[in-house]
C-alpha cells in the first residue's frame, strides 16, 4: 500500500501532499500588494522550501500550472521562472489566464508536481 503523506495540513489544505513517489504543491503570493515579479519570486522561494522538505527539489519538477489574472504579466513571470528553474530541468508547463484568484491582490498562483528523490 502506498501511504499518502500531508505536511502543513490545515482544515482547508495541505502545504504539500506526497503519494506514490510524487509531491504535489500549490503556492499563492504571501503579499497581495507586491508587484508581479515579487509575488512570483516569493512563491517560488516558498515552493523550493516545500519541495526540499518533501524530499524533492525544483530540478525534479514534472509539471507546473501557472494561473495569471492578466496575460500582460506573462513575460515578467517567465523571466522570474526562467531564472529559478535549473538549466535543462524545465518541467511540462501550462500557463492560463483566469478571471480572478481567491484574493483580489493575487496576480499569480502556481501548482506543481515533482518526483521525490530516491
Amino acid at each position: 500500500m502506498n501511504p499518502i503523506h500531508r505536511a502543513g495540513t490545515t482544515p482547508r489544505y495541505s502545504d504539500s501532499t506526497t503519494h506514490n513517489g510524487v509531491v504535489y504543491c500549490v503556492e499563492v503570493p504571501p503579499d497581495d500588494s507586491a508587484a508581479i515579479a515579487e509575488q512570483t519570486r516569493a512563491m517560488l522561494a516558498s515552493l523550493e522550501t516545500l519541495l526540499e522538505q518533501a524530499g524533492s527539489g525544483k530540478e525534479r519538477l514534472l509539471m507546473a500550472t501557472l494561473y495569471l489574472t492578466d496575460m500582460a504579466d506573462y513575460d515578467v513571470v517567465n523571466a522570474v521562472w526562467d531564472a529559478w528553474v535549473p538549466a535543462g530541468t524545465a518541467p511540462s508547463r501550462a500557463c492560463v489566464q483566469v478571471v480572478r484568484l481567491a484574493k483580489p491582490g493575487w496576480r499569480v498562483e502556481i501548482a506543481v508536481q515533482a518526483a521525490l528523490r530516491d
